[in-house]
């Protein structure tokens, strides 16, 4: 699969300037402001009380910002941040010895919670509940179980796929809060505050354009926001104006949508091919070349949930939107 511009996975170039766009307070965190202000209470709470924050749990698709409230947590409670992911750990002992190096009040993010080690989760299950963890010593006749005390922490967790957490870790995280897609006012202050960051020039309805083919998601609008930046700079004076963020986002192939050349090509190819459908997912994958998991996983959910495709019982159908949005024709039911 070709690496895509408007893909909201992490890529290597936003490792370099998301920590110094990520803000560190909630204060300067934009959107999400049921979770703010919630937030806001539960750490104040806890402060007041001098206790650990509760475990709390963050899903929702990437590049949302789970990682940035994590660290905003420890910013506020004051504490060190230890971070690890999911995948990460393969055994028990690993987590007993992450666990067993936190002090007081630490806050231990865990990415991908998801993806944790059965065996492995079974040990957070007396540590988040107890602050104790059981280790067994020795083998055979001679083994023994002992307990170890653990410094009072906050597990945060983040996940992409909150169903496939066990119910038994799911039900010992106090907070839960699900991330929204941003709105396109929010993704403008986003992006006008990056640009200050950044260094770079730009006015309301530049930032506007950025946004709106964003697709509420505050990554993609950075990333996006640094392409634009390259073609002012060498195109244009350097500034980015509604006129200069058109002319780049037209090069790179985003519409006003968000969509790509490879979703603007699967809704042509079940338009054109198929007469709108209804098609199998594995004829349409072969059809446009792609294998039918990535057609399903990576390019179906953004075009599903704003309505450019139907799903039905007989396969995929463009939707009258899809139609539209390409300029073809809307066929008479």
């Amino acid at each position: 699969m070709a690496k895509r511009v408007i893909s909201t996975q992490m890529q290597e170039e936003d490792i370099k300037i998301e920590t110094s766009l990520r803000p560190q307070t909630l204060e300067d965190y934009i959107g999400q402001e049921k979770i703010k202000d919630s937030m806001k209470v539960y750490i104040d709470a806890a402060k007041a009380r001098g206790e650990a924050l509760d475990h709390v749990l963050f899903y929702g698709p990437p590049g949302l910002g789970k990682t940035t409230l994590a660290g905003i947590i420890a910013n506020e409670m004051g504490s060190h941040l230890k971070v690890t992911s999911g995948p990460a750990i393969a055994k028990p002992g690993e987590m007993a010895a992450i666990l067993n190096n936190l002090a007081d009040g630490d806050i231990l993010f865990v990415d991908e919670i998801h993806r944790l080690n059965r065996q492995v989760e079974e040990v957070l299950y007396p540590a988040m509940e107890d602050y104790a963890i059981d280790i067994m010593i020795g083998k055979g006749a001679t083994a023994r179980a002992i307990r170890l005390d653990l410094p009072k922490f906050t597990l945060v967790g983040a996940t992409t796929r909150a169903g496939l957490l066990s119910a038994p870790l799911r039900d010992r995280f106090g907070v839960i809060h699900h991330l929204e897609f941003y709105s396109k006012k929010e993704l403008t202050t986003i992006i006008m505050r990056s640009a200050q960051v950044l260094g770079v020039e730009i006015d309301v309805k530049g930032a506007g354009e950025i946004a709106m083919r964003s697709r509420g998601t505050p990554r993609l609008a950075n990333r996006l926001l640094k392409r634009v930046r390259d073609f002012a700079q060498v195109k244009y004076d350097g500034r980015i104006t509604y006129d200069v963020a058109c002319f780049a986002l037209n090069l790179l192939e985003v519409d006003q949508y968000g969509l790509d050349k490879l979703d603007r090509q699967i809704l042509t190819t079940l338009i054109v091919n198929f007469k709108g459908g209804p098609v199998g997912l594995d004829t349409l994958a072969a059809a446009i070349g792609e294998d039918s998991g990535t057609l399903e996983d990576v390019y179906e959910p953004y075009l599903l949930k704003n309505g450019f495709l139907n799903r039905t019982p007989r396969g995929r159908m463009a939707s009258a939107l899809a139609y539209e949005h390409l300029g073809f024709p809307v066929p008479e039911i």
